[in-house]
């Protein structure tokens, strides 16, 4: 069959998009190489289950060191039996810290072209590169460690049944949406071991601290990363020089899993990796309730310590005056009710023989149809639904969006706290606002702490309504307190969209109220 291989022209020689392996995984996208073991990183699609995999490809190494695709390659044979006799010895292991093996193609397999000494086709892991998960900035501590430790477990599992991952390379390892560090493509190189694995997680912890590789200088720059800055020893600098707020314990890891067997502190295990990391995890829950040592990253929108050094809006005397105005329409309505209540009791023990005493209006004869959400006495229309509208899918802080519709300006909803402005991240996001019927509207009035915040009326058919099929109305700026927007000239409508295009001071923008006034009044 190998002879029938070399002889086969129908398969071109090489590897570029579109190759097809074994008639089945189609080559999309070269995403890496490994020159130390002749293989390069593929995103590719089975074609018969329709789904995308990661295949890492054997090739002929060329004369010049660090060449992959060399047309003579003595020992290249022989290098890739073995590596593929390790992949198929690793085709039951199976941890969430690594892509699972789905198939292996050796030597000499029908459909590989002929300087392809062997394959490996994996799950794919969705997310993004080593190097494209630190170019956005730094990450928090605490989060490079929480990442690590699946990889840094599927390490420790894979040691104790006598197999290596090979996660001292950073091609080799993608982040998931979620966050978590995974080995996405097989096949190491022959000569690796599970200390090699220990430096690699150390290398993998060290990057997301400081967006640079300690290990090869040449996979770094094939990686799109920095090579790490060094001592006058040779050993690289503490991740704590970089950046503020790294923990000793991570600090401590890091260098001992990079240094020397000799050096004090070394890190032998992946097992005590995996240990440590859970232990400075663990040790973080506990202490919560204090807050964080600055580490240069704004706090996420979920964290319980905020940063406070972010300008406090000034009070507005409008939002005090409207309170007052609120707290005394309390007060005359508890008044009116309590005189009513105290009517009907004597009324109720009254011998029935005096005059009826008629409060208000006369008496209407009861319904069952539910009260119709309409006008107040100033034009203002009740709004009988309420719900954020996010193109993205994260809904920021949709459990406080009611706010904006409680009559009471002392409350509010806001958006989450952005590290950039819309749309680097997201479109934008919006308040979606649904009426019992349809209402033609002559204004509304937004009253926001955050000033600077640009929103974009829109009308739509349904509050799920496509935001392409939306119809915008008018765009306005606005302003510290409350900005009123006219309507004026636009069309009845059942659902009103208010899209934040452009976030206020700080990445953030906060609505404490919306109200809605009908044409006509």
């Amino acid at each position: 069959m190998p002879e029938q291989k070399r002889n086969d022209h129908s398969v071109p020689s090489g590897t570029a998009t579109g190759t097809l392996l074994s008639g089945r995984y189609q080559l999309q996208t070269r995403v890496g190489s490994d020159t130390a073991a002749g293989a390069e990183f593929w995103r590719a699609l089975d074609t018969v289950l329709q789904r995308e995999v990661a295949v890492t490809v054997l090739r002929k190494l060329g004369p010049e060191a660090g060449a992959i695709g060399g047309e003579d390659d003595p020992t290249g044979p022989a290098r890739a039996g073995e590596m593929v006799v390790r992949a198929l010895r690793s085709g039951s292991f199976e941890h969430t810290g690594c892509s699972r093996l789905l198939d292996v193609l050796a030597p000499g397999t029908t459909g590989v072209p002929a300087d392809v000494l062997g394959a490996a086709v994996t799950e794919w892991v969705p997310g993004r590169s080593l190097a494209e998960t630190v170019s956005d900035g730094l990450i928090k501590p605490l989060a490079a460690a929480r990442a690590l430790i699946p990889l840094a477990a599927a390490a420790e599992e894979a040691h104790r049944h006598g197999l290596v991952l090979g996660c001292d390379h950073p091609q080799r390892v993608r982040v998931t949406p979620d966050g978590r560090a995974q080995l996405c493509f097989a096949l190491p190189r022959p000569d690796v071991e599970p200390a090699d694995d220990v430096r690699g997680l150390g290398a993998v912890l060290y990057t997301l601290l400081t967006s640079q590789w300690p290990l090869s200088a040449a996979d770094a720059a094939r990686a799109g990363l920095a090579a790490a800055e060094r001592t006058a020893t040779g050993e690289p600098t503490l991740p704590s020089r970089h950046r503020p707020g790294v923990p000793v314990e991570l600090d401590t890891l890091a260098t001992g899993t990079l240094g020397t067997t000799e050096s004090a502190g070394h890190v032998h295990t992946a097992a005590a990796v995996h240990r440590l990391l859970t232990e400075v995890v663990e040790e973080d829950d506990k202490v919560a309730l204090f807050p964080p040592a600055h580490d240069g990253v704004p706090p996420a929108p979920d964290d319980v310590w905020q940063d406070r050094s972010r300008a406090v809006p000034r009070a507005d005397p409008e939002r005090k005056r409207k309170m007052m105005i609120a707290l005394v329409s309390l007060g005359s309505a508890v008044l009116i009710a309590l005189g009513f209540v105290a009517i009907q009791l004597g009324a109720a023990f009254s011998d029935g023989g005096g005059p009826h005493i008629v409060v208000g209006s006369p008496p209407v004869a009861p319904s069952d149809a539910p009260p119709e959400a309409g006008p107040a006495r100033d034009g203002q229309v009740a709004v009988a639904a309420v719900d954020v509208y996010d193109t993205v899918g994260d809904r920021d802080n949709a459990g406080r969006i009611g706010r904006v519709v409680d009559g009471d300006p002392a409350t509010g909803w806001r958006t989450f706290v952005y590290n950039q402005q819309f749309p680097a991240l997201k479109p934008g996001v919006g308040i979606m606002m649904s009426f019992a019927s349809a209402v033609q509207l002559a204004e509304l009035s937004i009253e926001s702490p955050t000033p600077g915040t640009v929103v974009e009326i829109r009308s739509a058919t349904a509050a799920d309504t496509e935001f392409a099929d939306t119809v915008p109305i008018t765009t306005a700026t606005l302003r510290r307190g409350v900005t009123t927007i006219s309507l004026a000239g636009s069309q009845p409508v059942n659902h009103v969209l208010v899209w934040i295009k452009k976030l206020g001071d700080g990445n953030v923008s906060e609505i404490n109220e919306v109200q809605f006034r009908r044409a006509g009044v």
